[in-house]
């Protein structure tokens, strides 16, 4: 029997496997398509993303392989200078799907997370001990549990019983990536006068010679509906812009809509959800592929601290009570950016005093922080403004807080080097650094980076050990020895 089955191997699913090996946890990846897929669903990455990555060693992989590109803030395609953000990484990182789903299978492999493709869920059974998965040739998989990364029509989500509240699809769009007939200024020409009435519309350059090509569909089609072919994106381009500007030799072809929909519960039992299977809605800021990372950073430790045993009661039931809240959020916001992108007199007067409030150095502050999720701030608990964010990657004096976080471990930084994470060791490492850039004595980091802990008083032995016991669990020896900072001899 697995420890785990992940039923999905894209972005979230991917990310997912990574985290729980780093735990060494047994984990089986299940991916119904026999290659991977070159549709192009997501062209970038956020911040908080890039700082993920960073935090697992990965950054420098995606970076070599994208286009950064200057932050702005656009909300809703209102352009607005951008403000300084708290983060060594404020930008967009052109990059698509594919490429970012190769370098995570690629960490994935080199950490032996076994992934079997051409295998389609279509059964589950779980009782008190495990999961079985049923496949569609018949065999069966058991694991003690089961994440559903399989995006937006979730079988898992189906199978566990898990209802799917929300708004069904108002609107469609076709998109593919394919070479076009005509010349490069043609193109720019007609798509500057096309999106001057509509929004969702756009050919732009791609690879190799090659555009991408979004245009709105004439209708929803009906749910399972597979991609679009070439003629019909060719009509299309003819109605909205009065041309299909020679379009051929498509790369990929496919369709999405604006369904707002979110999860009424994360877990049933030992069967998760994570990434589009929790949640989906409009595409509007480039956020669904990020969200799913996210999700997947946050549960990993958690899950895998439940496998292994020193999960404290109630630690992975803070992945839903963290992450849903996050996820409504995002839905919110591109909810009302769709509002704002109606021809309508009312969604456009809601634009005008939009765009100058966004003038205000913090109303543009927020609603960046929203989209880069780089503003989110979990409940752990009140007290020090720094509780419950993520940390930047601060400056230390041997290089930077980020690269002490690849192992997916619990990280007590601490300036004073008075302090001891003794019981813990085996689950959070102990770095002493005098590094002036973190403006207190010392912070205790979840794996994902999050803070529990900020040690104002240096004295707060005690309560550092208590954050100890509600995020690590109870400490493997009562011996009260000092433990070794990293980078200090025992």
């Amino acid at each position: 029997m697995h420890d785990v089955t992940v039923v999905g191997g894209g972005p979230t699913g991917t990310m997912l496997a990574i985290e729980l090996r780093l735990q060494g946890v047994d984990v089986v990846v299940l991916e119904k398509d026999l290659e991977p897929t070159q549709a192009v669903r997501a062209l970038g990455l956020h911040a908080r993303t890039i700082e993920i990555l960073q935090q697992r060693g990965m950054a420098d992989r995606v970076l070599a392989l994208g286009q950064t590109y200057p932050l702005g803030a656009h909300f809703a395609g209102i352009a607005k200078d951008p403000p300084d953000l708290d983060t060594t990484h404020p930008y967009v990182l052109g990059i698509p799907q594919p490429v970012t789903e190769r370098v995570l299978r690629e960490r994935a492999d080199e950490l032996g997370v076994e992934l079997r493709r051409g295998c389609e869920l279509v059964g589950l059974v779980q009782d008190a001990h495990g999961v079985s998965a049923e496949l569609a040739d018949g065999r069966q998989i058991r694991a003690r549990h089961l994440v559903g990364c399989d995006g937006g029509r979730s079988t898992v989500r189906r199978l566990a019983g898990i209802d799917f509240p929300g708004e069904a699809a108002t609107n469609e769009w076709l998109r593919g990536e394919m070479e076009v007939s005509v010349p490069a200024e043609a193109v720019a020409a007609v798509v500057d006068e096309v999106r001057r009435t509509t929004r969702g519309f756009g050919v732009g350059p791609s690879s190799d010679g090659a555009y991408n090509v979004v245009v709105p569909a004439e209708s929803v089609s009906a749910r399972g509906a597979g991609p679009p072919t070439l003629e019909e994106v060719r009509e299309r381009l003819r109605a909205v812009a009065g041309t299909d500007f020679g379009v051929h030799s498509p790369r990929w072809l496919s369709r999405f809509d604006d369904a707002t929909r979110l999860a009424e519960h994360y877990r049933a039992g030992r069967v998760l959800l994570a990434g589009d299977a929790a949640h989906v809605h409009p595409p509007m800021g480039g956020q669904g592929l990020n969200l799913g990372v996210q999700d997947a950073f946050n549960l990993g430790w958690k899950l895998a601290g439940e496998i292994s045993g020193w999960a404290p009661p109630g630690l992975l039931d803070t992945y839903e009570s963290e992450r849903r809240p996050v996820a409504a959020d995002v839905l919110d916001n591109t909810r009302a950016q769709s509002e704002l992108l109606r021809p309508e007199p009312g969604p456009q007067a809601v634009r005008r005093l939009l765009s100058e409030l966004m003038d205000l150095e913090g109303v543009t502050r927020h609603l960046v922080e929203k989209v880069t999720a780089t503003g989110i701030r979990y409940d752990v608990g009140t007290g020090h403004a720094l509780l419950g964010r993520r940390l930047r990657n601060v400056r230390l004096t041997d290089g930077d807080l980020y690269a002490h976080l690849h192992a997916g471990r619990g990280l007590l930084l601490d300036r004073t080097g008075t302090l001891s994470v003794d019981g813990w060791a085996g689950r959070v490492d102990h770095l002493t650094d005098g590094s002036e850039e973190l403006d207190v004595p010392a912070v205790l980091l979840r794996p994902d980076g999050h803070v529990v802990w900020v040690g104002e008083d240096v004295e707060d032995q005690g309560g550092l050990e208590e954050r100890l016991r509600r995020w690590f669990g109870e400490p493997e020896t009562r011996d009260r020895a000092r433990s070794a900072p990293v980078g200090e001899s025992s």
